[in-house]
């Protein structure tokens, strides 16, 4: 009979933040697979767990572990998978695992608790009945701008997770890209310097800013979605935008053209210009 595959949920920061559940899995199975055994060893050792680690499932291996861990699996053994922090499987390793796992017919059982997406989306006064967790923000500059362009028009909450390296950055394309949507941007969630910063992306900038360039921690940033009705002013410019890239107006010449036509600004032209 084979064993079963445990996808057990960690503190992301509050060692508080486990379930009874979690603690009593991690107990009685016979193997846990971490993501960095230092980091899982933390929470281990605060509780007395003793349960051995077997292969590690970090990014760049992964596919790699799938087989031994499966044989693992397969002669009856019962596996906890956890990353370093929070629900596993989201933004980290295992899913290769766990869809492997279900192709041969082990059963998986999730054992919920800690997310920084939901512990962010709860607390940010932004719509939570409609959203999308959308990872990292590309790194490319180029790749970054077009992604912000293309949830112009997303009515659902957006979250994604951003590097304190790139933060600033981010923050200036979204005020040129996205300048009216409100922002929420959630700082070392459960941790002792916990943060949340709400207001446009702008006001956020400033604030970041004030701070003589020191941005650290981990970042959970949320962008408010489109309110999803599109005014008539809004259609004639897209329809003017359409029309100047059909005749291939120079880009700056057909800027002032749609800006003096349809009374919106010039971030806003360019947005409409560069659609396609």
């Amino acid at each position: 009979m084979s064993g079963k595959l445990f996808i057990v949920s960690l503190p992301i920061g509050n060692l508080a933040d486990i379930s009874l559940r979690a603690i009593k899995t991690l107990h009685v199975v016979d193997f846990i697979s971490a993501e960095d055994t230092r980091d899982t060893r933390r929470v281990l050792d605060h509780y007395r767990i003793n349960t051995p680690f077997t292969r590690s499932c970090y990014q760049g291996v992964e596919e790699g572990r799938v087989r031994p861990l499966l044989a693992l699996l397969m002669s009856g053994k019962d596996i906890a998978l956890v990353s370093d922090a929070g629900t596993p499987l989201i933004s980290d390793p295992g899913y290769r695992l766990v869809r492997a796992a279900i192709a041969a017919g082990i059963e998986i059982v999730a054992i919920p608790g800690a997310s920084a997406v939901i512990a962010a989306l709860v607390s940010s006064g932004l719509p939570s009945d409609r959203f999308v967790f959308d990872g990292a923000l590309p790194r490319k500059e180029g790749k970054r701008n077009a992604y912000l362009q293309r949830i112009y028009r997303e009515e659902r909450t957006v979250i994604l997770y951003e590097s304190p390296h790139r933060l600033v950055s981010t923050l200036r394309a979204m005020a040129a890209i996205l300048p009216e949507r409100r922002i929420v941007l959630a700082r070392e969630l459960t941790k002792m310097h916990e943060e949340i910063l709400r207001g446009k992306a702008n006001e956020i900038l400033s604030i970041l800013e004030a701070r003589d360039g020191k941005v650290k921690g981990e970042y959970v940033l949320l962008i408010e979605g489109s309110k999803g009705t599109v005014k008539r002013e809004q259609k004639e410019a897209e329809e003017i935008a359409c029309l100047l890239r059909e005749e291939a107006i120079p880009s700056n010449l057909a800027m002032q053209i749609l800006a003096r036509c349809s009374g919106c600004s010039r971030n806003e032209a360019y947005r409409l210009l560069h659609l396609h």
